[in-house]
């Protein structure tokens, strides 16, 4: 869990300092800095308010838990989480590149109408955003406890490595390529929502809500049992122990959702997912493609209609 709170944190936090960092940057070099503190006050409030979100969340989920219908939320979580991972990975990989340039635009337009309040919102909503997708997130690989998440040292080591990445990244002493940077961090959380998807499947499973056809298509319990009690277990049951420690899996099914004991459906989800992925790159990477080679070809048109009239 600590891992993934740390690569979520990380990324989460980092993703709000940048544009943060973008606009604060921006303000400077046009020399409107007067404008600064109304984005430090949009990105402040916006930090108040996921804080509130993660309070209301765990209101909810208690209340749901005293109903005896904590199980069914957790499966939900799980679920939302994994599409809200793999949607914010495609986001950020269509926006990444021209992200500075709408950020300065969006600023230009404040700035020309002297629009404070936009300023403040713009601020509030970039950081809200980054705020209640963590909460989520936190929500899903901690079953419902965000407290315990953010009391870990995953979820405060993320947000420090951020805070000093951004900083070299803005005092110019270190060059980050923004487009590789979302690709490298974009496959762990791709693993990460496959993880949350086959947990969901196999929490059905374990409660009868949908059945199986094979529930275990393979044993890997005498190599990395998936929790120490299933070490326990098989060595008490065969009188040698596994190879692994079981808490190498417990980490395993936290970061990756590995399973020793996979059911059919699991199995087939898991990879299903990555299908999936792949047919979503590869389309929206032949979409650009023809979209370039078509105004490609109409910028070589024009001359010649010009040429014509």
């Amino acid at each position: 869990m600590e891992v993934q709170a740390l690569l979520i944190t990380f990324r989460e936090a980092l993703e709000a300092l940048l544009i943060v960092g973008i606009i604060t940057s921006y303000l400077k070099r046009v020399d409107h800095q007067e404008y600064t503190k109304y984005v430090w006050l949009g990105a402040g409030l916006a930090i108040l308010a996921s804080v509130g979100v993660a309070i209301l969340f765990q209101v909810v989920f208690t209340g749901f838990a005293a109903m005896g219908s904590e199980a069914y939320l957790k499966i939900g979580i799980m679920f939302v989480s994994a599409v809200l991972l793999t949607q914010m990975v495609f986001w950020m990989a269509e926006h990444s590149r021209d992200m500075k340039k709408s950020v300065e635009g969006k600023m230009d337009q404040f700035i020309t109408t002297g629009n404070v309040i936009g300023m403040v919102i713009h601020s509030f909503l970039v950081v809200l955003r980054e705020g209640v997708e963590t909460v989520f997130f936190f929500a899903a690989i901690t079953h419902g406890n965000i407290g315990a998440a953010m009391q870990g040292w995953g979820a405060a080591t993320g947000i420090a490595i951020a805070v000093i990445v951004s900083y070299l990244f803005f005092k110019g002493t270190m060059r980050i390529p923004l487009k590789t940077f979302f690709k490298v961090t974009g496959a762990f959380i791709v693993l990460i929502a496959a993880g949350l998807l086959v947990q969901g499947i196999s929490m059905l499973q374990d409660l009868n809500i949908i059945g199986s056809v094979m529930p275990h298509v393979y044993d890997l319990t005498w190599l990395l049992p998936e929790h120490p009690i299933d070490y326990e277990h098989y060595l008490r049951d065969h009188g040698v122990a596994p190879v692994f420690s079981g808490e190498v899996g417990v980490f395993l099914k936290a970061l990756f959702g590995y399973s020793s004991m996979p059911s059919l459906e699991e199995i087939i989800a898991y990879i299903g997912y990555f299908v999936v992925v792949y047919v979503l790159v590869t389309s929206r990477n032949t979409n650009k493609k023809n979209a370039v080679q078509t105004k490609t070809a109409v910028q070589a048109l024009e001359p010649k209609e010009k040429r014509v009239m």
